[in-house]
C-alpha cells in the first residue's frame, strides 16, 4: 500500500478526539505528531459521558484510545464509537496493549493500534487510517450513487417503455383509423363509380322505354281487336314495370326528382299502420315506437313512405311465422363521422328504424347489401335494389342509413332524415291549365323538339304534332342554335338534358341569353338538377321525366304556353320556318 503522504501547507488541521486519563501521556501524544508536522486540533476527554457526547456528535478526523482507562476500559470506548460514529477511524495508542487483545480490537471494528514504545509510526497510522475512512466514505458515496443512478435509470426506462407503448398503441389506433377511413372511401368510390354507371344504364333505358311506351299508345289507338289489345296492355305494363326499376336505379346513383317538404315523420308512420298490416299479413306483430317532440325532416313525403314499405317488406321476408315488425323513430344528434360510406356525417337527424326479429345478415352479405342487384333471394323473388334504393334516397335527401343486425336474431336499418331547423311553408301548387285563351292567335305554336335519339325524337315530335303544333326537330345542341340562327320564330324548345357535344343546360343557357322569348322544356331520362338550378327554366314544372304518358307531355306543354292545342293542325318536320 502507497505511504499517506504528509498534509500541504495550509491544509485544514485535524481534529482528534483524545481520550487519555494521563497529562503526560497526552502532552507526548502531541509533542510526537507536532514534530511531525501535522496541522491539529486535540479534543481531550477522561470521563465516559464526555467522551460518548463527543463522540456521537461526529465532528472528528480520528478517534486516538487508550486501552486501560479508570472509568472504563477500552473495548468499551471502541464499542461505543462503533455503534455513534462508525465512519471514524478508531486506533489504540497504549503500552499495556499486548498482542492477542490487539487482534481482539481489531475485530471489533478498531482500525489500528499503537504502542507507547513506537510512537514514531503514529503520525503515518493517524494519515493512513484518515485516507482509508474517506476513501470508504467516498467508496460507499460512489456506490449508492451508483444504486440512485440505476434505480433512476431503471425508473426512465419503464417510463419510456411506457411512453413507446402508449406511442406504439396510438400508431396502431391512427393505422386501424386509416385503414378503416380507406376502406369506407374504397366503398364510396365503388358506390359512386357504379351509381354513375347506373345512372347511365337508366338514361338509355328511359329512352327504350319512352320509345316503347308511346309507340304503344299510337298503336292503341289504331287496335280495334280485344286480343291484340290485351297484348297491348301487357306490353304497357312491362313497360311501366321498367319505368319503375329505372327509378329505383337513378334512386341509387342519386339521379331521382325529389321533392323535400317538411315531413312529421310520426305521421307519416301512423298513417301507413293499415297499409303495412296488410303488407305482412297475419303472421307478422307491428309494434310503433314513436318519440314524441320529434323534429320534422326535410325530405320527400312520397318517397319516405315508399322507403318505409320497401324496409317492412324486407324485413317480413326475413322472419318466420310469428315474428315482429317495429318502427321507431328517435331525434338523433350524431357527432362521431361516419365509419362507412353509407353513413349520415355529423349533424341533427329525425331518425326512422324498421326492426325485425329476422335472420340477420351475415358479415360477407352485410359488405355488398347496398350493391345494386345484389340479393340473396331466390331468382324472381327480388331485384337486389331495395336496399340500394333506401341508400340512394337516404344521401340525395342529405341523410344517411346504418344497419345493425345480429345472425339469427335480427336486424334494424336506420334511416337518417335531416333536421329541419325552422318549418318551411310549402310554396302553393300552381292549377294545371287544361284550356286557356290562345296568346298565338290565327297561327299554331312552333316547337323546337331537340334530342339526340332519334326514336324518341319521333315518338315526341308525333305526339305534339298530331296534338296541332308546328314542329321543327334538330339532332343535336349545336344544330339546335344553327336552326335558330337562321329562323328565330320558336316559341318552345323541348330539350333533352343528356346529349353529346352540348348538353341540354348548355343549350337552354344560349337560347335564354339569344332568345330569351323562347320558352324551355326539358325532357330527360336522368336530369343533373343541380345544373338545372343554376338556370332560370321555370323550376320543376318545366321538367318532365322520360318515359312520359302522351297526355302528361302535352298538359306541360299547354301550361307552359297557355293554350290548347288546335287538332286541325299539320305536323311540319325539316322545315326551316313556319308552314
Amino acid at each position: 500500500m502507497t505511504e499517506p503522504s504528509m498534509p500541504e501547507h495550509g491544509a485544514a488541521p485535524i481534529r482528534i478526539l483524545l481520550l487519555e486519563d494521563s497529562d503526560l501521556d497526552s502532552e507526548l501524544l502531541a509533542a510526537v505528531l507536532e514534530d511531525a508536522g501535522l496541522p491539529l486540533v486535540i479534543d481531550r476527554v477522561i470521563t465516559r459521558h464526555a467522551y460518548t457526547a463527543a463522540a456521537a456528535q461526529a465532528r472528528h478526523d480520528i478517534i486516538l484510545a487508550d486501552y486501560v482507562l479508570p472509568a472504563f476500559d477500552g473495548m468499551a470506548a471502541l464499542a461505543t464509537a462503533r455503534q455513534t460514529c462508525p465512519e471514524i477511524p478508531f486506533v489504540f495508542v497504549s503500552g499495556t496493549l499486548g498482542e492477542d487483545v490487539a487482534v481482539e480490537a481489531l475485530k471489533h471494528g478498531a482500525t489500528d493500534y499503537v504502542t507507547k514504545q513506537r510512537l514514531d509510526r503514529l503520525p503515518r497510522v493517524i494519515l493512513r487510517a484518515i485516507a482509508e475512512a474517506r476513501a470508504h466514505v467516498l467508496r460507499r458515496q460512489a456506490e449508492q450513487a451508483l444504486r440512485d443512478l440505476n434505480e433512476s435509470l431503471e425508473h426512465r426506462v419503464a417510463a419510456r417503455t411506457r411512453e413507446l407503448a402508449e406511442a406504439n398503441e396510438a400508431l396502431q389506433h391512427q393505422i386501424g383509423e386509416r385503414e378503416r377511413i380507406e376502406g369506407a372511401l374504397r366503398q364510396a368510390q365503388r358506390l359512386e363509380a357504379v351509381g354513375q354507371l347506373t345512372s347511365g344504364v337508366a338514361h338509355d333505358f328511359n329512352n327504350l322505354l319512352t320509345v316503347i311506351a308511346g309507340n304503344i299508345e299510337f298503336l292503341e289507338r289504331a287496335v280495334t281487336d280485344e286480343r291484340s289489345k290485351r297484348r297491348l296492355d301487357m306490353m304497357r305494363g312491362a313497360a311501366e314495370r321498367g319505368a319503375r326499376l329505372t327509378a329505383q336505379l337513378l334512386a341509387f346513383s342519386r339521379r331521382q326528382k325529389l321533392a323535400p317538404v317538411p315531413v312529421q315523420l310520426n305521421q307519416t308512420v301512423a298513417s301507413m299502420r293499415d297499409l303495412l298490416q296488410s303488407s305482412m299479413g297475419g303472421s307478422v306483430r307491428i309494434e310503433m315506437t314513436l318519440q314524441p317532440d320529434l323534429w320534422p325532416a326535410l325530405v320527400d313525403a312520397t318517397q319516405i313512405e315508399l322507403i318505409i314499405l320497401n324496409l317492412a317488406i324486407n324485413a317480413r321476408d326475413a322472419m318466420a311465422v310469428g315474428g315482429c315488425l317495429t318502427i321507431e323513430t328517435a331525434n338523433m344528434q350524431l357527432a362521431a363521422s361516419p365509419t362507412r360510406a353509407e353513413e349520415p356525417p355529423p349533424g341533427d337527424y329525425a331518425m326512422v328504424a324498421v326492426s325485425d326479429t329476422g335472420t340477420g345478415i351475415p358479415p360477407e352479405v352485410l359488405a355488398r347489401v347496398f350493391e345494386p342487384f345484389f340479393t340473396t333471394k331466390e331468382v324472381g323473388e327480388g331485384s337486389g335494389l331495395g336496399l340500394a334504393q333506401v341508400y340512394g334516397f337516404a344521401k340525395q335527401s342529405g341523410g344517411g342509413v346504418r344497419i345493425d343486425t345480429t345472425v339469427g336474431e335480427g336486424t334494424s336499418v336506420r334511416v337518417y332524415l335531416p333536421r329541419v331547423a325552422v318549418e318551411i311553408a310549402q310554396p302553393e301548387r300552381a292549377p294545371e291549365i287544361e284550356c286557356a285563351t290562345p296568346r298565338h292567335s290565327g297561327t299554331p305554336p312552333v316547337l323546337l323538339i331537340v334530342d339526340d335519339d332519334s326514336a324518341v325524337r319521333e315518338v315526341t315530335t308525333t305526339r305534339l304534332g298530331e296534338a296541332g303544333y308546328t314542329i321543327r326537330e334538330a339532332g343535336s345542341g349545336l344544330a339546335a342554335i344553327k336552326a335558330l340562327e337562321a329562323d328565330a320564330h320558336i316559341d318552345l324548345a323541348v330539350l333533352d338534358f343528356a346529349m353529346p357535344g352540348m348538353n341540354g343546360v348548355e343549350v337552354a343557357t344560349v337560347i335564354q341569353s339569344r332568345w330569351p322569348q323562347i320558352q324551355i322544356l326539358f325532357v330527360t331520362g336522368y336530369a343533373d338538377h343541380t345544373a338545372l338550378s343554376q338556370i332560370d327554366a321555370g323550376g320543376e314544372d318545366r321538367v318532365i321525366q322520360k318515359p312520359f304518358r302522351g297526355e302528361d307531355l302535352e298538359r306541360k306543354v299547354a301550361s307552359i304556353l297557355g293554350t290548347r292545342p288546335r287538332p286541325d293542325l299539320r305536323l311540319v318536320t325539316g322545315g326551316a320556318g313556319r308552314r
